[in-house]
């Protein structure tokens, strides 16, 4: 297993966070670690001739990641002929050249920009008929389960903890699946559509089982907005009104954030219970 950088970058206090946390300045600098051990698996892959299987996701989080793995195609030679990706989620309906589909999202901000193979990436068809998704999802978790599973899982996390669109109350061991999106992600997500009328009010999602059985997990959260849930996601307990609590579960999962995301982390917000500490006037 390739040991990561990120892993080492800070250490964490297990008495309060019960998964991997690690806090970065920016989420400029955390983006370039997280493309480089990236890069690192895909460059191990390449030598052994074998593939890289990647799960990708979508959002205002990995958009900083993206744009470094492009950058590491174009000025280090970094090849994704040997990747195939899977894409978590796309909304539903939606047709595939929608200002706001996530196929066009991955085409311009990464797929078009790399080496990838066309028919090497997938991303959840939001033009199917209500009567073919449950085929559909099935065929699609069939499809990584042949490739041996996803070797790294891309993640962002939601106002209300959901993975991929696994909303509050998903289950563990739930499947791809059509969905109805929660009142809060599609508030969240109203600016893009000019309006909440507009907004989907469902969409098709990997399941927070195949997340689960990714050898490696990253969650990436950017932002205050984000630290309230990203501390009840890593210090409070599992449950499935916070989807993300699941990953306390992943034996090799790691939550990256920046320096506003982990602010209300015990040892952030509260260092003295957590080390002895010199006080100052701050």
């Amino acid at each position: 297993m390739l040991k990561s950088k990120i892993d080492k970058a800070t250490g964490f206090e297990k008495r309060f966070e019960n998964i991997n946390t690690v806090v970065f300045e920016n989420s400029t600098e955390a983006s370039k670690a997280v493309a480089q051990e990236i890069a690192a698996l895909i460059q191990s892959k390449q030598k052994e001739n074998k593939l890289c299987i990647l799960g990708l996701a979508t959002g205002s989080s990995p958009k900083g990641l993206y744009a470094e793995l492009v950058r590491l195609h174009k000025e280090e030679g970094l090849s994704f002929k040997n990747v195939i990706s899977f894409n978590l989620d796309e909304y539903y309906p939606m047709e595939p050249n929608s200002i706001n589909s996530y196929v066009r999202f991955m085409k311009e901000l990464l797929f078009d920009h790399v080496d990838i193979l066309p028919e090497n990436y997938h991303i959840p068809d939001g033009l199917l008929t209500k009567e073919q998704i449950a085929d559909y999802c099935h065929e699609y978790e069939a499809k990584i389960e042949a490739l041996g599973g996803i070797d790294l899982q891309i993640l962002g996390i939601g106002g209300n903890g959901h993975i991929g669109f696994n909303e509050s109350g998903s289950l563990q061991n739930s499947k791809t699946r059509l969905v109805a999106l929660d009142h809060i992600t599609r508030v969240a997500a109203s600016k893009d559509f000019f309006g909440l009328n507009n907004t989907p009010r469902t969409a098709i999602t990997l399941g927070v089982k195949k997340i689960m059985e990714a050898k490696r997990v990253i969650l990436l959260a950017w932002g205050e907005g984000k630290a309230n849930i990203v501390k009840k996601s890593v210090e409070d307990e599992v449950t499935n009104r916070v989807p993300a609590s699941f990953l306390q579960e992943h034996d090799n999962a790691v939550f990256v954030l920046d320096k506003e995301a982990s602010s209300k982390l015990t040892r952030i917000n509260k260092p003295w219970l957590v080390e002895k500490i010199v006080w100052t006037d701050k």
